[in-house]
Parts: C-alpha cells; structure tokens; sequence
C-alpha cells in the first residue's frame, strides 16, 4: 500500500512520470515574440527566456485573484518545463533548479506575489522532489507584455553534454 502522503517525486521515476501522475502534461512550445531564443546554455548551466501565459492577462488585485494567479504561475512554469525539455531532450537531465525569478503582473497595493509564485514553486518540487528546491525572487511589475498576469524565468543545473550522451 503506498503513504498517501508521500511526494508523488518520491514515487515517479521521472519528472515526465511525475507531470502524467499529476494529471499535467507539457504544452506545445510558445514561440519567441521577439529577437531572443527560448534559452541558452553555457556549461552546465540552462538560462531560460521568461515565459509568460496565454490563458490568464490582466493585473492582480484588480483583474485576478490569488489563486487565478497561483494557476497562472504554474502554467508559466509548465511552459518554461517545455522549452526545457526541448533544449535536454529529457527532464531527468535536470540536476537542479538553481533560480527562479517571477514578475507578477499587479496593482501597486497588491502584495501577494509570493503565494503567487508558489504555483510555480510547488510545481517544481513535485516533478523534481529535492532537485526542485530553488532561490526565488518574487516581483510586482507596472505591466508585462501582452498583458500577461505572469512572467517566470529560471537559471538550472543540467547534466554536462558529456554525461548526456
């Protein structure tokens, strides 16, 4: 009988497992909207693009509430999973999520863009167990492109390209 408690990353062999076993997939990538690529790699470290939403625009604290917001983040953090998983081939080649930095789209009295963020955050310690752990800065902006609720990007740990083959 499993601990109906225990992480589903303590279960799943891999984070794609993990995404199935949440009942998440990895949506199709977002293309570039601008003169940039959706991440770059120098070493063995992966910086990703920000990554931003198509279901959720407008402000928190006017046009959102919190939780439309936590939904937001994680969206945006699936979004960036899959630019991630295009780049690896595999997310399993994730040694660790070094930094992630989310720019929330809010009212200037709005102060809950850290239990915002948390969609993003407990997303990835689900897929990624103890790799998931991360630094976090968690950001109000005026306005974000397209009007998006949300913008995350993220600096990984990634297998070195020798190890990968």
């Amino acid at each position: 009988m499993t601990n109906p408690k225990a992480n589903v990353a303590d279960i799943a062999e891999t984070p794609e497992k993990r995404l199935e076993q949440l009942g998440l997939e990895l949506p199709p990538l977002r293309p570039a909207v601008g003169s940039y690529v959706s991440c770059v790699r120098t070493g063995n470290l992966l910086f990703t693009a920000g990554q931003g939403v198509d279901e959720y625009h407008g402000k928190l604290g006017r046009d959102l509430t919190t939780d439309e917001g936590y939904k937001a983040a994680q969206q945006s953090m699936l979004n960036l999973l899959s630019v991630v998983k295009n780049e690896l081939g595999d997310l399993s080649k994730v040694k660790r999520i070094v930094k992630v930095l989310g720019m929330v789209n809010s009212t200037e009295d709005f102060t809950e863009q850290p239990v915002v963020m948390n969609g993003a955050s407990d997303l990835l310690g689900k897929v990624f167990g103890e790799k998931g752990k991360h630094g976090r800065s968690a950001v109000g902006m005026a306005q974000l492109p397209n009007n998006t609720a949300i913008e995350i990007e993220m600096i990984l740990e990634v297998e070195d390209e020798e190890e990968s083959k």
